[in-house]
């Protein structure tokens, strides 16, 4: 039986489907032989180097570097099996743009194909710090749920006995004293309640409509802060509905805008207090080690004082709060209801500017 012989834009559409899913990831990835000569380019790549993927193909990799004989060096290396893989730092060659600074990775697979992945260095840092908070939060949550369920149990048995204490007190003066244990036994309940709420509450999906969201929350807030306040709105219309939980996105909302608020006191006296809602489309974005092809871009933007120094670290830690009597719960449950929807909250601040900007993966 004769083998058929495929011709070079069949080869090439073969391989585009081996390593198509090389263009779910974040990085920037080529499939090249020992020559350099590149098989296939991922869309991270090809948005990069700021070319179409026909003309990614073909070329010459090495020729995309400032410095092109360390990569053909680290590709005859591979091609010979000198090594599994090997690392470097390269400037990566962009059109009309300065060079990238990358990370290259170098790495023979067992099918004897070369893999070439580049590390933005900046995007390898927002990676790493994503992973931190990510981590933090979920140790954080996991801390706090069981130190809230401790903390329950006896709370019911000191409000209990102080009110049967205020029943067997003779004289009715000193009631004062068990209505402030029963008072402050109330308090934490509540405390404990929020930190355990976006544990008991299920996960209702529907369809969402973010522009509906931000319309509720946004009534919220003028019906508490009815002076010296305005909210705008700068919505893009054109952002699709999502399958979302839209009670968990309205709170994750409205903690963020209520503080904001809050903040913004000064101001109000003033009366040139100013939140803005914006919403936007992010394409081919990166966040949580996933490159999306499409994200909602949420922003909270308001003009106060800004996040303390002291706290800008910590400001979704629960607790943590930069406003007299506030509970640091806010943005702790609003970074929860977020990444249950598999988003990221980020926060740019400074004297005058703070920009809280919720991204969330579009279909």
């Amino acid at each position: 039986m004769k083998r058929s012989v495929l011709s070079k834009p069949q080869e090439s559409s073969a391989i585009a489907v081996r390593f198509q899913s090389f263009d779910l990831l974040a990085t920037l990835v080529a499939v090249v032989q020992s020559d350099g000569t590149v098989l296939f380019a991922n869309a991270a790549l090809e948005d990069a180097l700021g070319i179409s993927r026909r003309s990614i193909v073909g070329s010459h990799l090495p020729d995309s570097f400032t410095e092109p004989t360390h990569l053909e060096t680290a590709l005859q290396g591979a091609g010979f099996n000198e090594f599994a893989a090997l690392r470097y730092d390269a400037g990566l060659l962009r059109m009309a743009r300065e060079p990238l600074p990358v990370h290259v990775i170098v790495t023979l697979t067992e099918a004897h194909e070369i893999i070439v992945e580049l590390l933005p260095l900046e995007q390898q840092a927002r990676q790493d710090r994503e992973e931190r908070l990510a981590e933090q939060a979920q140790s954080n949550k996991e801390l706090i749920r069981n130190l809230a369920h401790e903390i329950k149990n006896p709370l019911g048995g000191i409000r209990g006995a102080a009110q049967l204490l205020e029943l067997e007190m003779a004289q009715p003066e000193l009631s004062e004293y068990t209505q402030v244990i029963i008072h402050e036994a109330d308090r934490l309940q509540s405390l404990v309640d929020r930190l355990l709420a976006p544990h008991r509450k299920p996960h209702v999906v529907s369809d969402v409509n973010i522009h509906e969201v931000c319309e509720r929350v946004r009534s919220l807030i003028l019906a508490e802060f009815p002076k010296g306040l305005s909210v705008l709105r700068d919505y893009d219309t054109s952002i699709p509905e999502f399958r979302g939980d839209h009670e968990q996105l309205i709170q994750a909302l409205i903690n963020i805008a209520h503080n904001a608020a809050q903040a913004l006191s000064e101001r109000m006296a003033q009366g040139d207090a100013q939140l803005i809602f914006r919403t936007r489309v992010a394409r081919q974005t990166t966040f949580g080690k996933q490159r999306y092809r499409l994200a909602l871009e949420l922003h909270v933007i308001d003009n106060g004082p800004g996040v303390p120094e002291s706290i800008k670290d910590r400001i979704f830690y629960p607790l943590v709060s930069g406003r007299e009597g506030g509970s640091g719960l806010g943005l702790t449950l609003a970074q929860t209801f977020v990444q249950q929807h598999h988003g990221l909250i980020e926060c740019d601040s400074e004297p005058g500017y703070t920009d809280f900007k919720i991204l969330i993966p579009l279909p």
